[in-house]
């Protein structure tokens, strides 16, 4: 009977498999959409840094610890705590964490099929954010390129900045200002040279313009221009929430039915988004401007690193895009074979990925480069710098290739196979994590089960379809998945490391690997990475900065909801806690359970061999969560597309 329910539960058939599906759940919407923004808000290359600094001294170490726990027990999120069954729940941290993001994330991925829609039933025509002559666009729109000043005559410059870049009334009411500049008495703007035009004093005079891109997104996809802030939403945009509710029926009907394809598809999704990004890159850096966006991605501004929320979101991206803390990377490394090198994988898998983010990061930029060229705007003001920013600069670059709609239509694409990995390990984490404590009757009707969670997600996802409902996405991506992240971070550390033990874990990874951790791992996991984690939130919490989205703050009413779910997962961590230590008592609590250790009967050696049988380990299970030889396995639906 043992050995038919390991077998039941299944191993990975190749040893690439899980890899690609761990590339495909790490390298995601975060790498091209989420770093890219938070990069530009964070001042560019000073972003960098921390960012690099928090993959080697937090990212890199808790992923690896995450691979080796769930590989070596061959548990997911919510059973693997016999490890030390007082830390339960977090566990169930981790599901309310995937939970809250799942259901902005499918937002993103509805964007995503929207405008791929949109590329579609254009690809006979230019995509509808190219020109700016449409009904939704403004006078501020913009698409001939910044006026060559240099190669101009002072006549000519001094007509060019009056006619296109500086607001000649505006001017001419600072003209006692510029007097006392160059003492010098100006009376009319005609006395101005074009040096005196353009200087500091008068940069408050510069028109604002806008990109067709922008506009398209803000003011036809999002119409945002017509709700007011979180005091008025505005109604629904009935487009939307129909592309949101199929994107919902997308998740929910691969979701129900795990098919595993065959390895060359996964291939194609591995490889297509380079391809695309490459091209994206190449034709960004043949635009003009597009140096003004390289060296703001690459010269960094020392002043920004004495800033609490740039360390903050550099340790969330890191959090957000490698996936530790989250469940994922306990859930598929549950499926690895004892005997696999997850150490390899980890070390791989992360460089790869952050590799991914700053690759996309200079296709971006050399895009966001050439719209300050030409909007006549700095880099870091050209976009709002929110969830948006991939839907306003990649477009903007897209436009400017020839048959624009079929690359539209096959960047979108990309952006929805990427979403898709890591929504479905996203998804099924939180249903195979929920049916583990109801296993009896959820794992009878999971399809049903699959059903009412997609309903939910679709429905609590509603808010942010409205006018205004790009507030809402942007509160729950500042606050659903940043502290929380960390701190239930800390406290898995906390158990495995000083409750459980380092030298107890040590050996328990010596015995899939054949070495025990170098110095590198152990003196994160004892000391750097806590210590880090614990500086981030804490020097976060005193230099406090409140969500907003563009020159907009959000009101305190909706902070408030935004910390009631950075607390939320805290709270059961406590609230679980409290309740296995008056149910199995203080000592028993916080130790190991009989049946913690390696799945397998032929893995327990060494003191698994003699603390207790395998029989006893499996009548102490619950029943296992995936059959058909783990063809039904969360870690499949990453090869879906």
């Amino acid at each position: 009977m043992a050995g038919e329910e390991t077998q039941e539960r299944g191993n990975w058939s190749r040893k690439m498999d899980f890899m690609l599906s761990c590339i495909g759940f790490a390298v995601g919407l975060g790498n091209v959409w989420r770093f890219p923004y938070l990069c530009y808000r964070n001042g560019g290359a000073t972003f960098l840094i921390p960012y690099l600094i928090m993959l080697v001294l937090a990212g890199l170490p808790l992923f690896y610890l995450e691979l080796a726990l769930g590989q070596f027990a061959s548990e997911g999120p919510i059973t693997v705590w016999k490890i030390s069954p007082a830390f339960t729940g977090i566990g169930f941290g981790m599901l309310t964490i995937s939970g809250m993001v799942c259901i902005y994330y499918n937002v993103i991925i509805m964007y995503s099929i929207y405008y791929m829609f949109v590329s579609f039933v254009n690809l006979d025509d230019t995509v509808p954010w190219e020109t700016c002559n449409n009904p939704w666009n403004t006078l501020a729109c913009r698409k001939k390129a910044y006026p060559d000043l240099k190669s101009m005559d002072e006549e000519n410059r001094t007509m060019t900045l009056f006619d296109e870049i500086y607001k000649k009334p505006c001017v001419a009411g600072l003209l006692n200002n510029i007097s006392d500049v160059y003492n010098t008495t100006f009376t009319n703007v005609t006395e101005l040279n074009s040096t005196m035009i353009q200087s500091d004093i008068t940069k408050g005079c510069m028109i604002k313009y806008t990109t067709a891109s922008a506009e398209y997104w803000e003011r036809y996809v999002l119409r945002v221009h017509e709700a007011d802030g979180f005091e008025d939403m505005g109604g629904f945009s009935l487009k939307n929430a129909v592309t949101l509710f199929f994107a919902w029926i997308l998740i929910f009907f691969c979701l129900m039915k795990g098919v595993k394809s065959s390895g060359k598809v996964v291939y194609f999704t591995a490889t297509f988004p380079y391809v695309i990004l490459i091209v994206l890159l190449i034709r960004g850096l043949t635009l003009p401007g597009y140096e003004k966006g390289i060296e703001f991605y690459m010269i960094p501004v020392p002043e920004k690193l004495k800033n609490a929320k740039v360390w903050g979101d550099a340790a969330s991206q890191i959090f957000y895009s490698l996936g530790p803390a989250w469940g994922g990377l306990l859930t598929m490394s549950s499926y690895n074979k004892f005997k696999n090198n997850c150490q390899r994988d980890a070390v791989i898998v992360a460089l790869i990925n952050c590799g991914t983010s700053i690759f996309a990061g200079f296709a971006i930029f050399s895009l966001l480069g050439f719209m300050a060229h030409i909007t006549n705007r700095p880099v870091e003001s050209v976009v709002d710098s929110g969830p948006g920013l991939a839907f306003i600069a990649y477009p903007e670059g897209i436009a400017q290739l020839p048959v624009s709609s079929v690359w539209a239509f096959l960047f979108f694409f990309m952006l929805l196979t990427l979403g898709l990995d890591s929504q479905f390990v996203m998804m099924e984490t939180v249903i195979s994590g929920i049916s583990d404590v109801f296993p009896k009757f959820l794992r009878k009707h999971k399809t049903l089960f699959t059903l009412f969670c997609c309903l939910v997600g679709f429905i609590l996802g509603l808010p942010q379809v409205t006018k205004g409902g790009i507030y809402m996405l942007q509160l729950m991506d500042w606050y659903s998945g940043s502290y929380n992240l960390m701190l239930v971070a800390l406290a898995e550390i906390i158990c495995i490391m000083y409750v459980y033990g380092y030298k107890n874990f040590m050996s328990d990874i010596e015995m899939m690997v054949g070495s025990k951790p170098n110095i590198y791992w152990l003196a994160n996991w004892l000391f750097l990475t806590p210590v880090v984690i614990v500086f981030i939130v804490v020097m976060s919490a005193t230099q406090y900065i409140p969500a907003y989205y563009g020159d907009y703050v959000f009101p305190d009413w909706a902070q408030g909801l935004g910390w009631c779910m950075v607390v939320s997962p805290i709270l059961w961590i406590i609230i679980i806690m409290i309740i296995q230590i008056i149910r199995l008592g203080p000592a028993k609590a916080f130790k190991a359970t009989p049946s913690w250790g390696p799945a397998n009967p032929e893995d327990r050696t060494g003191r698994y061999a003699t603390t207790t049988t395998f029989d006893s380990v499996i009548t102490e299970k619950p029943p296992l969560p995936y059959t058909n030889g783990g063809s039904d396995n969360p870690v499949f639906y990453s090869e879906k597309l």
